[in-house]
């Protein structure tokens, strides 16, 4: 990090650092990078899910039966 004096004020001289631009570009850069794969991890998951509904959407249909249950035999 770099140190250059803000000001002079008469024998005091008040010192300022400087940001380091290279490392909070790098810094800024992964933080994208971390963003960008959380969001394409939410999404693979969200269609996974919607996927999985689907199925067990598809499955319910199936397995209905419209006559089933409606006539009980029954012997004594």
């Amino acid at each position: 990090m770099a140190i250059f004096p803000a000001e002079r004020r008469g024998d005091n001289m008040d010192i300022v650092s400087m940001p380091n631009i290279p490392l909070m570009s790098m810094s800024m850069s992964q933080s994208k990078v971390m963003n960008d794969f959380g969001v394409a991890m939410l999404d693979k998951s969200l269609e996974t899910v919607k996927d999985m509904g689907n199925s067990m959407t598809k499955m319910m249909e199936q397995s209905v039966s419209p006559n089933l249950g409606s006539h009980i035999d029954i012997s004594v």
